[in-house]
């Protein structure tokens, strides 16, 4: 998908590292409004290229007064200025406009973390549907505070504690606040952000998945030639079958999907995958089981990222063999290969779009950008790559795509093992933990309470413990259960489920799966944790 072809206003993010970043995004895309991040260190003309119309300066746990601290390129509030466009800096964010711009920021006297109440001093520019003396409670996170303004800015609202919580210019179209409104802990932050977006930069709600889906077959067929064929990997999950569909709606029968088996799968579902595929969908699917492939490759790994990468280069081996397979058959090889990448895969395992980010981490390596070898025959086609989860599900449901098969919880690509601790060849892992998560699954089934949940699944550990079972002493094994809530994967909290569904739940599987006793629950949220455990 071109950015630039988007039905709606950009509204660009440089990203200082915030951990509520991916946010400020999700925020301003649910208001019809395309928003784009990209690295806070990007270069002047891949922000100029894209054209924003509003740029936000993300927050981050920098201060302006160290050397090596990130900043916007030179020449940027130049360009900005120059060109209307309209600049809104959060946090960090606000102290580096204020600091670039002939202000002065201090290591502030008193710092403010968590909920904190603001006071609106003026009711122009960014607070102009608040009244003066209007007061709301606010996420606050920052050691340093503003102690003189650039000239030409006002401030428009503090705290209790007297720190500026807000300045503006709005002849040089500069704002700021000190403070994050894309959290639920600021209540009237959207509402801030709505009012800055359409009354004070008068930015146009255009972006629909309608669009979506018609621009991104327009780019399919460009890129693609009349004469290309297209291999899709087909995972069974949301991202890769509602990248399969648009896919095969712009180039048809030149699509040629695959699902391999590889051995870390979930209970049946190879199986329930296929009759889907076939009764369901009408995708044509070639069915490879390459088990023995996989685990004779993982044999002995116990390192999560070693894991992913073998899988990453086992899975391109394999569409590699397809489509050397297609070329006899069609007497052409295929030139692409379709992955059903999201962008919350992207912002964790590499840079978003734009430039490389040198001032955050990578948390794990997705096998869709993090772990695929760089001599890969097959040129990429990642038509959700910009897409969130939500939003994946919105144009799979414009696609037809089955409610049922699109409200299917997330799995990873390497499958379970990234669910078996250590080594996933070692005893009978697979099938423990097989067993374990369909129990789980099927009894959160049967509660009604699938749909209330992003995701949920089984951990195999690898402890051991001492129980009693049958009179006798046992030392079985230790699963770990796992249920949460998310809307984009981003983060997530855990799920509160019923006292008696997680005794209900225990009991089954200590009575029905052989070699475990003891059930524990996660109760992590995301951050500190990912999601899944490995």
């Amino acid at each position: 998908m071109d950015p630039k072809a988007v039905k709606s206003d950009l509204v660009l993010i440089l990203d200082y590292g915030s951990q509520y970043t991916h946010l400020i995004t999700r925020r301003i895309r649910s208001l019809s409004v395309f928003s784009l991040t990209i690295s806070g260190t990007s270069p002047l003309k891949a922000i100029t290229d894209l054209n924003p119309t509003v740029v936000i300066l993300s927050g981050g746990p920098h201060s302006v007064h160290t050397d090596d601290s990130p900043s916007f390129p030179p020449g940027f509030t130049e360009w900005a200025e120059a060109h209307g466009v309209f600049v809104l800096g959060i946090c960090y964010g606000l102290q580096l406009i204020v600091q670039r711009l002939g202000g002065v920021v201090r290591v502030g006297e008193k710092q403010e973390y968590g909920k904190m109440e603001i006071v609106v001093e003026s009711n122009s520019g960014i607070f102009g549907s608040n009244r003066v003396g209007d007061r709301q409670v606010v996420w606050m996170s920052h050691g340093d505070e503003v102690a003189k303004l650039p000239q030409g800015f006002r401030v428009v609202a503090q705290s209790q504690q007297g720190v500026v919580a807000a300045i503006e210019s709005p002849e040089r179209r500069f704002y700021g606040l000190q403070y994050h409104p894309e959290v639920t802990h600021s209540p009237g932050g959207m509402e801030t952000l709505r009012y800055f977006l359409f009354d004070v930069c008068g930015v146009s709600a255009g972006w629909k998945m309608e669009n979506v889906m018609e621009e991104e077959i327009k780019v399919i067929n460009s890129t693609v030639a009349p004469e290309d064929h297209v291999i899709c990997a087909l995972s069974g999950g949301v991202d890769s079958t509602v990248a399969a569909t648009l896919v095969h709606k712009a180039i048809g029968d030149r699509l040629h999907c695959i699902f391999v088996d590889n051995g870390l799968l979930r209970y049946k579902e190879q199986e329930r995958v296929m009759e889907t595929f076939e009764k369901d969908l009408h995708l044509p699917v070639t069915c490879v089981d390459a088990s023995e492939q996989f685990l004779s490759k993982l044999k002995g790994v116990v390192d999560p990222e070693v894991k992913r990468k073998i899988i990453g280069k086992e899975f391109i081996c394999i569409f590699d063999d397809f489509a050397h397979e297609l070329e006899k058959k069609l007497g052409r090889k295929p030139s692409y290969l379709v992955q059903g990448t999201l962008y919350p895969d992207v912002i964790e395992s590499c840079p978003p779009p734009g430039s490389g980010r040198t001032h955050s981490h990578t948390i794990k390596s997705h096998h869709n950008v993090g772990g695929l070898p760089k001599d890969m025959k097959l040129k990429l086609i990642e038509p959700l790559k910009l897409l969130f989860k939500d939003e994946v599900r919105q144009l799979g449901k414009i696609l037809n795509v089955p409610q049922g098969f699109l409200k299917r919880h997330p799995f990873p690509g390497p499958g379970l093992a990234v669910r078996v601790l250590g080594d996933v060849t070692a005893g009978n892992a697979l099938e423990v933990l097989r067993q374990v998560d369909e129990i789980f699954i099927q009894s959160i089934k049967d509660a009604g309470l699938y749909d209330e949940i992003w995701q949920a699944f089984a951990v195999f550990l690898p402890v051991r413990s001492v129980g009693v079972q049958g009179d006798q002493r046992t030392h079985s094994h230790v699963v770990s259960l796992r249920a949460v809530t998310s809307q984009d994967g981003m983060t997530a909290e855990w799920y509160y489920f019923t006292h008696e569904f997680y005794d209900d739940v225990s009991r089954k599987i200590c009575n029905s799966v052989r070699g475990v006793n003891r059930v524990v629950y996660d109760i992590t949220s995301k951050p500190p944790s990912t999601i899944e455990w490995e």
